[in-house]
């Protein structure tokens, strides 16, 4: 029996989105200097705002104000004290949530029920936690005191805009830093609702400041002389870049980078179970993850029947309006994305792979693409080697366990993993041979301020979230 849902909108009322939007530097809004730009809802293609743009000039401002706030206040401050604006964010995220969720699904693109009940959490919890770090320092395994850097330079993608956002201020308030953060171009709005909430919650002018533009403003925030730590999260060619530029300076630099994981499923894995992780793995936030598990490996003797369970499950995927609390894919988020995945996806055709989506009526505006599976996929396809960052997942096979994680590892990106087995020592087998930053067991794509992530090869160093992210804002 197939069941219809009636449209369930959540209210976009409850965000007041402004026309235009400057600059936060030193504690309050300003102009920027550079060419405004456009901020559009990729479910419709309208203009939201315009938002400012960062030119070098107010990327030296943003800098010399997180600059004289760490000299003067926040670096001096005790970490008891820092510890109480944290959880004072933390409880205004709480406090504010739906009006964020809203706010981030009508930016980027991805359903409500995501933002409200994955993305913003987490948001809170990373700020939760690492309050109860900021007075613990010297008990985090760096030296009996470690010191704060100073300066970080912060860079976001369009992903998990508010996510990364908490990633990243989160460890570097609590470890006495001050913050130039630049959210990436396509989403910057719940950024700057941030910027709000850090003046509700009487933050220090200049210990946030949030600088909007494209890439011609990160790239000065990343080359900025004032900036002693730069975190970036991106694609890896851009973090080449990045790291290019930090070469022969004292700068600390981590990168969290782009990734092709694998989600093994072995053949004595509870199939349905599997099949739900490997939906969740790929068509979370439209494929729009970095550690997507966009690489399905089955083991060859459940092949077909995981596969029938796969199809039948896609088919009841609900593509659609982001703010109606029943759409499990939302928009794509920018023009630039969907090509990027419909040129990958029409190369898997053209190199032999089938291609598969359910049947999918799609909104007449906006940026969308059906939830797609194509198998008869081999090792030398494109779509097996480069991420997509879409709703498009490649199906390899094995017969091995051995030869399993050859595959698997068979990729430049070492970000992320997923194992599907009843036997825990199997499990633990090959999670020791993946050389993957994270491996979940039974599950994918599951979260937590207190565990690290990070990768390995392509998909960068260094590791943000628990005590290790603690690591890189320490001078140690």
């Amino acid at each position: 029996m197939v069941f219809e849902y009636a449209p369930a909108p959540e209210s976009a009322a409850i965000v007041d989105v402004r026309p235009s939007y400057g600059l936060f530097v030193g504690g309050e809004f300003v102009d920027g200097h550079g060419e405004p730009f456009k901020s559009v809802n990729p479910a419709d293609e309208t203009v939201l705002a315009e938002i400012a743009r960062a030119d070098e000039g107010d990327i030296d401002h943003g800098v010399a104000a997180a600059r004289t706030a760490f000299e003067k206040v926040w670096g001096p401050m005790p970490g008891a004290e820092r510890a109480k604006y944290l959880y004072r964010i933390a409880r205004i995220v709480q406090e504010r949530s739906r009006e964020l969720a809203v706010l981030e699904s009508i930016d980027n693109g991805k359903p409500i029920r995501e933002s409200r009940d994955v993305d913003v959490p987490l948001v809170a919890a990373h700020f939760f936690y690492y309050a109860g770090w900021a007075d613990k320092l010297g008990h985090a395994g760096f030296g009996p005191d470690p010191r704060p850097l100073g300066v970080a330079g912060q860079i976001i993608p369009w992903n998990f805009p508010l996510l990364m956002l908490a990633w990243k201020i989160a460890p570097a308030l609590a470890c006495g830093n001050t913050v130039v953060l630049k959210p990436a171009e396509t989403t910057p709005l719940t950024a700057l609702l941030f910027a709000e909430i850090c003046q509700q919650a009487d933050l220090p002018p200049g210990v946030v400041n949030i600088v909007t533009g494209a890439g011609d403003t990160g790239r000065a925030l990343a080359e900025h002389p004032g900036v002693d730590k730069v975190a970036f999260t991106g694609s890896t060619e851009v973090g080449r870049q990045i790291a290019r530029s930090a070469a022969g300076t004292a700068k600390r630099l981590t990168l969290e980078l782009g990734g092709k994981a694998a989600n093994i499923v072995f053949d004595d894995a509870a199939l349905d179970q599997a099949v739900e992780g490997v939906v969740n793995g790929i068509f979370f936030n439209q494929g729009h993850v970095c550690c997507a598990g966009s690489r399905l490996l089955v083991q060859e003797s459940v092949a077909d029947e995981l596969l029938e369970r796969l199809r039948a499950r896609m088919a009841t995927l609900r593509v659609g309006d982001p703010l109606d609390k029943n759409t499990d894919v939302g928009a794509i988020n920018s023009a630039a994305q969907l090509a990027r995945i419909r040129e990958l996806a029409d190369a898997g055709e053209a190199e032999g792979a089938e291609r598969w989506s359910p049947p999918c009526e799609l909104p007449p505006q906006g940026f969308w693409f059906a939830p797609t599976v194509f198998t008869g996929v081999a090792q030398s396809h494109r779509i097996a080697r480069e991420e997509i960052f879409g709703p498009v997942l490649s199906v390899l096979t094995f017969r091995t366990p051995e030869e399993a994680v050859t595959k698997a590892n068979n990729t430049p990106y070492g970000l992320s993993a997923g194992i599907w087995s009843e036997k825990g020592s199997r499990v633990l087998w090959t999670a020791q041979r993946l050389r993957a930053g994270v491996v979940w067991a039974n599950t994918f794509n599951k979260f937590d301020p207190a565990s690290p992530f990070g990768g390995y090869k392509e998909s960068g160093f260094g590791r943000e979230g628990g005590r290790h992210g603690l690591e890189g804002y320490l001078d140690a």
